[in-house]
Formats: structure tokens, sequence, C-alpha cells
């Protein structure tokens, strides 16, 4: 199927591509790297009026470290960021998820801003910003905002942007200390979105007791989730990956996942058990391999 008509238009500034946003509101929608939004044209689920295109503005694609957090511009590909040494050193985790994104071409043309500002439910990058407790930074004419990942993203395909706003930037901790992370998904297929994605960070003293354990998981609810009681079960405490099993099966406490052609509701809530126990003992013994 091919997409109903519509207007493209090209803002070669930020300020620009605002001024569109303030005059088309509702009957506008924001492309850059295009592998969210135009499958969505194609089968008519969306039908805008304009369409505006922003790959062309300078400045939005950009990784720095500006105090104790990274910033992430939207137009940052997700290549870029797999690849980026800084996130590396500091984040690994969002370098990880980045990876396992779609294929090659995905990763070489999507964007953090256009996957977040999309918000599909089984999307990588929702859990390991989940677990990392990230903000994003909102542009309009009127100003700008700080909004935390888990009140930005609403539900499935629904966002707190304002049709009068941009996306501009992912802001990330920048981790230091015995601290690791990792990030587990299940799929068909090494390309597909995830079935159940969990994301993992932990941060141990130095006498080995966790400081800080964060849980994100993707595709078991309408929106990525903090498995709270599984945190709750370690933080405070010495850990074991006996430890980490027996908190794992926390959970699927108070998900609520789909039955689809992919898997059924309880599949999914066993896999966020196993995938749980998984992320957390790869981030465990990453953590505990470090001296400081």
């Amino acid at each position: 199927m091919y997409p109903a008509s519509f207007e493209v238009l090209i803002p070669k500034s930020l300020d620009e591509a605002l001024d569109m946003l303030e005059k088309y509101g509702d009957n506008a929608k924001v492309l850059a790297g295009g592998h969210s939004l135009i499958p969505m044209m194609r089968l008519r689920l969306v039908k805008p009026t304009y369409v505006i295109y922003i790959g062309r503005i300078p400045g939005l694609s950009y990784i720095r470290e500006e105090g104790g957090e990274i910033r992430i511009g939207a137009l940052t590909t997700h290549n870029e960021i797999e690849e980026s040494s800084l996130l590396r050193e500091k984040n690994p985790l969002l370098s990880e998820t980045a990876s396992k994104i779609g294929d090659l071409q995905v990763r070489n043309m999507g964007t953090i801003g256009g996957s977040l500002a999309h918000a599909d439910p089984a999307a990588d990058y929702p859990a390991a910003l989940a677990a990392l407790e990230a903000s994003v930074l909102l542009r309009s004419k009127a100003g700008e905002r700080v909004v935390k990942l888990e009140d930005f993203i609403i539900g499935p395909y629904i966002t707190d942007l304002q049709p009068s706003e941009l996306l501009v930037e992912v802001r990330v901790p920048s981790l230091s200390g015995r601290f690791g992370t990792a990030y587990e998904k299940l799929v068909f297929r090494a390309s597909d979105f995830a079935i159940v994605g969990v994301a993992a960070l932990v941060q141990l003293s130095g006498d080995g007791t966790a400081e800080k354990v964060r849980v994100g998981l993707t595709g078991v609810d309408e929106k990525p989730v903090r498995a709270r009681g599984v945190e709750e079960e370690l933080e405070g405490k010495r850990l074991s990956e006996d430890l980490i099993a027996r908190a794992a099966e926390r959970a699927s406490e108070g998900i609520n996942p789909p039955t689809d052609i992919r898997a059924s509701a309880e599949y999914r809530k066993r896999m966020a058990r196993v995938l749980t126990k998984r992320a957390l003992t790869r981030a465990f013994r990453k953590a505990a391999g470090k001296t400081g």
C-alpha cells in the first residue's frame, strides 16, 4: 500500500522546524531516519498532511558529557551510539542496546529521537532508558522542558510530546565506579523488535553491597516498566547469583503483557523472569570484576 498524499517540508534550522510545528501542529509528522514513520504511513495508520524532514538540521547529532550526564542529540543514529567510545566507557548499556536494534541499514539510518518519539511498546531503547532513569529535552517556540522517560512515554505510540514540540536531546547518567550493565532480548530473528527485552544496571560499593539496582523491561506492557520488586529485593545486599535468581522471579509482578501472534501473555511473563535473571547476572559479573 502507498501512503496518502502529503507535502514534504525541509527546514534548514531548528528555529525553522519549530516555526513549522507551531503552524501546522496536529497536521504534521516529523521525519528523521524514517524507519518508524514510513511503514506506518504506508499502512495508512497515520496520514499527515505535512511531513517535516529534520535530517538537514545541523547540531542535532552529538554525544557529549556535561555536568555528570551524557547528552545525546535526537538525530544521533543507532550506529553512532553503538560505536561511541564515550558511551562504551561511561554508559555501555546504551551501546549494547543500540547494537541489537534491527539490521545494519536500520542502525545506520534510524535515530534515537525518532525511536523514542514513535514509542513502539516493543522498541529496545525504552528498556535501557528506564533502567538508566533517563530524561528527554523537548523544545518549542514557547521554550523547553525536561521530562523523565517514565513520564514521556504514555502508552503504545503515545507520548507527552505536544504538537508544537520537538524532541531534541536524550540525557543519561555518566556511570563510574563498580558498575555493570546488560541488555537481554528475546527475538525470532536478530533484526526483529523485542518480544521481551530486559535492561539491567548494577552498582556496587567497595565491600560488594549493591548500592543501586535498576531493571527496565520492554514488550511486556503498554509502556516500558521498571521491575521495582526485583530492585527492592537486591538493593542494600551483598549480591550473589543465587540471590539474583530468586529476586528475578518478581520481574513479572504487575506487568500486563499482550497476547499476539508472536507470544502469549504467560510466555512473556515467564521470559521477563528468565531475561531479568540473565541481564542481572551479566551486569553483576561485570560490576564485581571492577576494582573502582
